[in-house]
């Protein structure tokens, strides 16, 4: 199964680390078929191209936030991927000049204005529609995981929310947010789809923002419920889990007398909400049981369950390798939390444009926003800021 993410980062001014919507700047400086806008003017949106590699997403990955810095550095900003930027005045909330972004941000008023916020979005190829719509609902219990996997938006306008993924809160305030319902076939979701356009809910199926849907143009499954990650590798790890998730699904599925799921999705808004409330520093709702359990053991059961698949697609020791490290590190939300009570909100966000860059900041060093994005003359004497080779444990 090939895999392709869409990747959205905060536009940030380098003098105050202050979130500003002046993305139109930076897109004008780069190709529109991998570089694209999003609603607000303060965000950026890449894709990837097509992968059946977890290595070359990775290579990809590293690239394209490559070529974005250095677009942004020249203009004297600074890109973050992460579920909030720490500094987000509401002033940043500038439509993007398009027709449908001014019609959703009329309709939506606040819940429009306040999508200050980044995710991550994975593409697995599925084989049809309505082994999508299947394996969509097989799939769903899992997702509160990979969420708090990605939890890095603990601050929203300045200040500390207690939560470890305060952009989940934001966004599932879209009426069309959240766990998605079970459905028999493709044809039964694409009509509850036609119905909330009908209803004047949405106003076309590009506004269906549930944790994973069948892709509107594509012949994938698309997972949403991430944050934007600072660090590729956990873009890439979250990709690897989700298309075991996404495999094991299928596989299970063919199966004589196989069900999707048990057909009760009301537990699974709580397990995101525990996911966004606590990332892997707390508790999670275990899918099987459904009960709460350390999120470091729910998350080695994951991996328990998917190590056939993981093995089978070759991804294994780069899935066990990574998930390792992401709960020996902790989640991003964890990280920024630390460097915001040791230092201040600056230095947090200094964190975070040296890990969207693959730079490691090192314990004890402070710096400012200024320091944190050099100079495009600097930058050609150091050479690419983010490092060009992938982590020992993303190998081929």
């Amino acid at each position: 199964m090939r895999i392709g993410v869409e990747e959205e980062f905060h536009v940030l001014e380098v003098e105050s680390g202050m979130l500003v919507p002046r993305a139109g700047q930076i897109l004008r400086r780069l190709s529109s078929q991998t570089f694209t806008s999003e609603l607000h003017q303060s965000t950026v949106e890449t894709n990837s191209a097509v992968h059946t590699s977890l290595h070359d997403l990775y290579t990809d990955l590293a690239r394209t936030r490559r070529r974005l810095d250095t677009a942004a550095s020249s203009l004297g900003l600074a890109v973050v991927a992460a579920g909030t930027a720490p500094l987000a005045p509401a002033a940043a909330a500038r439509p993007t000049a398009d027709a449908r972004y001014r019609r959703m941000v009329e309709e939506y008023r606040k819940v429009a204005d306040e999508q200050l916020i980044c995710g991550a979005q994975i593409h697995v190829d599925i084989p049809d529609r309505d082994t999508a719509v299947r394996v969509m609902c097989a799939v769903s219990p899992w997702l509160p995981v990979l969420l708090a996997l990605s939890a890095s938006s603990p601050f929203w306008q300045g200040a500390d929310t207690g939560y470890a993924s305060w952009r989940t809160l934001l966004w599932q305030r879209w009426p069309t947010a959240g766990p998605v319902g079970c459905y028999a076939d493709a044809d039964e979701y694409d009509k509850a789809v036609r119905d909330l356009v009908r209803a004047g809910i949405i106003s076309d199926a590009g506004m269906i923002y549930y944790d994973v849907r069948p892709s509107a143009h594509l012949r994938t499954l698309e997972l949403r419920i991430c944050d934007a990650c600072p660090r590729a590798e956990t873009v890439v790890l979250i990709a690897g889990l989700f298309r075991a998730l996404v495999s094991d699904a299928v596989e299970r599925l063919r199966k004589p007398g196989a069900a999707g799921c048990d057909g009760h999705h009301e537990w699974l808004r709580g397990a995101s909400w525990r996911a966004a409330r606590s990332g892997l520093e707390g508790t999670l709702v275990h899918p099987q049981t459904r009960r709460e359990a350390p999120a470091p053991q729910v998350v080695a059961g994951m991996l328990a369950r998917l190590r056939p698949a993981l093995e089978a697609s070759g991804d294994w020791q780069t899935v066990h390798a990574l998930t390792e490290a992401a709960l020996a590190e902790g989640s991003a939300a964890r990280r920024m939390l630390r460097t915001a009570h040791d230092e201040d909100l600056l230095a947090c966000v200094d964190l975070l444009i040296a890990e969207t860059r693959g730079e490691r900041r090192r314990p004890g060093r402070t710096t400012t926003a200024r320091d944190a994005v050099p100079s495009a003359h600097a930058r050609t004497a150091r050479g690419p800021s983010l490092g060009s080779g992938s982590p020992e444990a993303i190998g081929h």
